[in-house]
Formats: C-alpha cells, structure tokens, sequence
C-alpha cells in the first residue's frame, strides 16, 4: 500500500516539474513548437484547460498555472494525510 502512495507522489512531483518548463517555454520563442514542447503541450494542457476557464487572464499574465501549481500541492498534501491515516 505505501509503494502506491509512493509513486503517486513521484508521479505529482514529476508533473509538476512538466508543468513548470512548459510555462517557461512560453517566455521562448518557438520553444513550444518544438518536440519537447508539443509532447509537454499534450501532457500539460489537458490539466490546465479547466483553469483557464474558470480563472480569467489579468492583462498579459494567466495566473490559472499558479492555481494548477496550488492544486496539485493540495493533492500532494492530501495524499500524505491519506497514507499516514491508512498506515
């Protein structure tokens, strides 16, 4: 039981990190054009969409990543919270 708490958390931090260099690509141009970017791009949007729906651009700037950023850190302490009533 505490392998798949294990990997769920890899799996979190790993995406995480995903989703970090893809909003970075967005400062490059052409980055996101790339076969890096497109395979983030289908990895990373599917997870973001939802957000940007709901949470308007101020301006220039899409803050929906850092509410993505903060959803995933609810999950990741939600997990941990979960395993430790579990073991």
């Amino acid at each position: 039981m505490d392998l798949i708490f294990v990997i769920l958390g890899k799996v979190i931090y790993y995406y995480s990190w995903a989703l970090i260099i893809y909003i970075l690509m967005s400062w490059f141009p052409n980055a996101r054009e790339s076969s890096i970017g497109q395979f983030l791009a289908k990895i990373c949007e599917p997870y973001l969409e939802p957000f940007r729906r709901i949470i308007p651009s101020i301006g220039m700037m899409d803050i929906s990543p850092i509410v993505a950023f903060l959803v995933l850190n609810l999950a990741t302490m939600g997990l941990s919270n979960v395993r430790d009533w579990l073991l």
